[in-house]
């Protein structure tokens, strides 16, 4: 069942990234607003409240708090590593090296989409401001992130996480 979850949170996150801007038939979910009644889902307040929680964890400067709102099977793609992370110890091994940055984010940009009663995503650019810890400078650095999220045992946690230093205009 990991390799499973595993491989349905990389599509998952692969999907969003491609198929971003467009609602699919048949997801049987309507996208309405937060006062909509009919929807048995999360609204979108709920969903994009997630990354206060997660920046929320960073600030704390806790490896560990950061790598709790990780689904134990998760796939995270660190903006500042090469190496994927598949697992809880690896998820808090890049933790505990990029918090020493002190990072904070900022969404620049959000697109947030509901598929169903336990499953969303939350896909675009944030601002991480890192700082420096040799000499405490604090620089910003934009990044596309996605974010696709699952209720288990009645927690949002993170399956798939991708973050890429946004390129350059070209």
């Amino acid at each position: 069942m990991k390799r499973m979850s595993r491989t349905r949170a990389v599509l998952a996150g692969g999907l969003a990234v491609a198929t971003l801007s467009t609602v699919a038939a048949g997801v049987g979910v309507a996208r309405g607003g937060e006062g909509d009644s009919r929807r048995a889902g999360p609204g979108e307040r709920e969903i994009a409240a997630l990354f206060d929680r997660w920046n929320a964890a960073l600030r704390s400067g806790d490896a560990e708090r950061v790598t709790d709102l990780y689904a134990e099977d998760a796939v995270l793609l660190p903006t500042a590593s090469p190496r994927i992370r598949t697992d809880h110890a690896a998820i808090a091994d890049y933790f505990t090296h990029f918090l020493r940055k002190k990072p904070w984010g900022e969404k620049l940009r959000t697109e947030i989409e509901v598929l169903d009663a336990d499953s969303a995503i939350d896909a675009g650019v944030y601002r991480f401001h890192l700082t420096d810890p040799a000499t405490g400078v604090t620089k910003p650095v934009d990044a596309r992130y996605t974010y696709v999220y699952e209720k288990r045992g009645g927690t949002w946690l993170i399956v798939n996480h991708h973050s890429s230093v946004l390129p350059a205009e070209g």
